[in-house]
């Protein structure tokens, strides 16, 4: 089984999916954004504010490539990784890349009164979760090998439909648990080209 890599925007919902997901399939996880701020030896948003993006991109880029030499792992990466050219293409040739695509408005009813992701510390988030999806969709769909619309299902759903799309695509065993009905209704698709 190859690492699989969560991508999306910011509060997409990656970090808490990729967790349950990798208990479900007895991987270890890692979180890039936890990986880059143990490198870094402080917050992102500090040193976001200190350093600049450019910097902060350069991190994570040597972040990324050490967690997509982990075998058999589940990896959340942060939401701008995409912006780069490299990770995309090792996210896409080193690992199974599913895309947790939300709407810039469900994105920021979860992420209205968060004061921790510095590129949304602005006078007006809404318009900023807009402009980033506008850039970061493309990119993100580029990325994937699947996308997934997250909508509004509880996390336990959610996971299942990551699960039953990696079982149909013979990525992952068949689980054993059962896959509720919930998680049936909504149908992934696939990516083209992938």
């Amino acid at each position: 089984m190859a690492t699989i890599s969560l991508v999306g925007m910011p509060g997409g919902g990656k970090s808490t999916v990729g967790r349950h997901l990798a208990r479900n399939l007895n991987l270890p996880f890692f979180d890039a954004d936890v990986e880059i701020e143990r490198r870094i030896g402080c917050p992102i948003r500090l040193f976001f504010e200190r350093e600049g993006e450019a910097r902060f991109r350069d991190i994570e880029q040597e972040v990324l490539v050490g967690l997509v030499g982990q075998p058999d792992t589940v990896l959340a990466t942060g939401g701008g990784v995409v912006l780069r050219e490299a990770n995309r293409r090792s996210l896409h040739e080193r690992t199974t890349v599913v895309y947790l695509r939300s709407t810039p408005e469900e994105l920021f009813r979860r992420l209205r009164h968060d004061t921790h992701r510095p590129l949304l510390q602005v006078a007006d988030p809404l318009r900023k979760l807009r402009d980033l999806f506008a850039v970061r969709d493309p990119l993100y769909r580029a990325t994937a090998h699947f996308v997934i619309e997250t909508g509004r299902p509880s996390v336990h759903t959610l996971v299942n439909v990551v699960m039953m799309q990696l079982e149909l695509a013979g990525i992952v065993e068949a689980s054993r648990k059962s896959i509720s009905s919930a998680a049936t209704e909504t149908a992934p698709k696939r990516t083209k080209g992938a």
